[in-house]
C-alpha cells in the first residue's frame, strides 16, 4: 500500500513509538497520581515529562500544568468552546474549519447560547487578518481559526489574527489539528490563548490521544466533573490546571506513545521533515497540474503551505477515483468532504461531493509520489 493520507493520521509511526508504548506499558501499566508504590510514580513522572515537552515545543508559557489531555484535538475544541462560550456572546470562526470546531459552535448557535461569524477565504485559501478585524462587534469573545486547513494545506496568519485578538480583548482559540509537530509554533509569539492538538498525526503519537495549552489569564469553565485522585474529599470539581481540564483515568498508554512521537520528530527536527514533505508535495502538485482532466484546488505556493493536496479528475467522481486508486493502484487516500463542508463551498466542491486528497508524510517516499502522478494520469486518460 502507498499511504497518501497521513492528515487522516500519520502511518506508519516510527519504530521507536510502537517500541516505547509496548515496553513501557508492560512495564509502567498502573494508574498514576492514585497512589505513592514505585511503579505510580515512574507512571506520574512520564506523564509529567509529555507535559513540559509539549509546553517546551509549543512555548505555551512557565506552567507546564496548563498543558492537558483530551481524547484528542475534537474533545479538547469542545471543552474549550462550551467552556468559554456563554449566552448572548458572539463567536468568529473561518469557512476553513473542520467540524470539529463547526458542530460545537453550530449546536451553541442552535440553542440560542452565541451567534457566530463566518470569515471566508482568498482565492488562494488564506484568511484576511482585516476581515477577522471587521467581523468584531461589542459582544464578540473569542475567535477560533484552524492553524492548517486539512483539505487545501494552507498555513494561516496565525500570529496576525492573534495581535487582533488581543488588540480588542479577545480570546485566541486555534485548532492545531493539522499544525501540532508539522511545523514550528511559538504560541507567545503567535499571539494564541489556546492551542487543541492531536497526537496521532504529526506528532507520530497513537489515536485516543490529544489535548490543549491554555495560557495564563485565560478561564474556561468546567464541562466535566470526576476523579482526579487527589483532594478527592472537594465536592466541587478542582480548579487548577491540570485537573480544571482532566477527568477519570488517563490515556496512559496514549500519552507514553505521544512521549515517543514528540522525541523522534524534535531528534529529526520538525521543520527538516516538513521540507522534505514540502519538496515532495511540488514534485506532486507540478505532476498533477500537467495532466489534463485534473484540477487541483489553492495550490498555489510552497510558502505557509503544508504536504496537503486537493483535486478532481474531470468527468468523474471523487469518490470514484478514490476507488480506482485504491483498488487498481494500491494508494490510499481520502475522498468527499473531509469533514470541512464549507472549504468545499469556498472552493466549489461542495456540489461536486468534494474532492480526492493527497496528504503526504514523513515516510513518504519520491518513488511512491512517482507511482501517485502515473496512476492519476491513466485514470484521467
Amino acid at each position: 500500500m502507498i499511504y497518501l493520507d497521513n492528515s487522516a493520521t500519520s502511518f506508519p509511526k516510527p519504530n521507536e513509538v510502537y517500541d516505547f508504548m509496548i515496553n513501557f506499558y508492560r512495564q509502567h501499566g498502573v494508574n498514576p497520581g492514585r497512589t505513592g508504590f514505585d511503579a505510580a510514580i515512574e507512571t506520574g513522572d512520564l506523564v509529567t515529562n509529555t507535559r513540559k515537552m509539549l509546553t517546551k515545543l509549543f512555548n505555551g508559557g512557565d506552567d507546564y500544568n496548563r498543558l492537558t489531555f483530551s481524547y484528542n484535538a475534537t474533545d479538547s475544541l469542545n471543552m474549550i468552546i462550551q467552556g468559554l462560550a456563554e449566552k448572548g456572546a458572539h463567536v468568529i470562526t473561518t469557512m476553513l474549519e473542520h467540524n470539529s470546531v463547526l458542530r460545537p459552535l453550530y449546536s451553541l448557535q442552535q440553542k440560542g447560547l452565541i451567534d457566530v461569524t463566518y470569515v471566508p477565504f482568498d482565492e488562494r485559501g488564506y484568511v484576511d487578518p482585516d476581515d477577522v478585524k471587521k467581523a468584531i462587534r461589542p459582544n464578540t469573545k473569542f475567535v477560533v481559526c484552524t492553524h492548517c486547513s486539512n483539505v487545501i494545506g494552507t498555513i494561516q496568519p496565525l500570529k496576525e489574527i492573534g495581535k487582533i485578538c488581543h488588540d480588542n480583548g479577545l480570546i485566541f482559540v486555534v485548532d492545531g489539528s493539522q499544525g501540532a509537530g508539522a511545523v514550528d509554533l511559538d504560541m507567545q509569539a503567535q499571539n494564541i490563548d489556546v492551542y487543541c492538538f492531536t497526537g496521532h498525526k504529526c506528532l507520530m503519537g497513537p489515536t485516543g490521544i490529544g489535548g490543549s495549552y491554555v495560557r495564563e489569564g485565560i478561564t474556561i469553565n468546567h464541562t466535566r466533573y470526576g476523579g482526579t485522585g487527589v483532594r478527592s474529599a472537594v465536592e466541587g470539581h478542582l480548579e487548577e490546571y491540570p485537573y480544571r481540564l482532566e477527568a477519570g483515568t488517563m490515556n496512559l498508554l496514549g500519552i507514553a506513545g505521544l512521549y515517543a512521537g514528540v522525541k523522534w520528530i524534535t531528534e529529526k527536527g520538525i521543520m527538516n521533515i516538513h521540507n522534505e514533505e514540502m519538496r515532495l508535495w511540488k514534485k506532486l502538485r507540478d505532476g498533477l497540474r500537467e495532466i489534463d482532466g485534473v484540477t487541483v484546488y489553492c495550490a498555489t505556493s510552497v510558502e505557509n503551505q503544508n504536504p496537503v493536496l486537493s483535486f478532481n479528475i474531470k468527468g468523474s467522481t471523487a469518490e470514484k477515483v478514490g476507488q480506482f486508486l485504491d483498488v487498481d493502484y494500491e494508494i490510499a487516500c481520502r475522498t468527499g468532504l473531509q469533514c470541512a463542508p464549507k472549504v468545499h463551498m469556498g472552493i466549489g466542491t461542495f456540489d461536486l461531493h468534494g474532492t480526492v486528497r493527497f496528504s503526504i508524510g514523513a515516510f513518504t517516499t519520491e518513488e511512491e509520489i512517482d507511482t501517485a502522478i502515473a496512476a492519476v494520469k491513466e485514470i484521467a486518460e
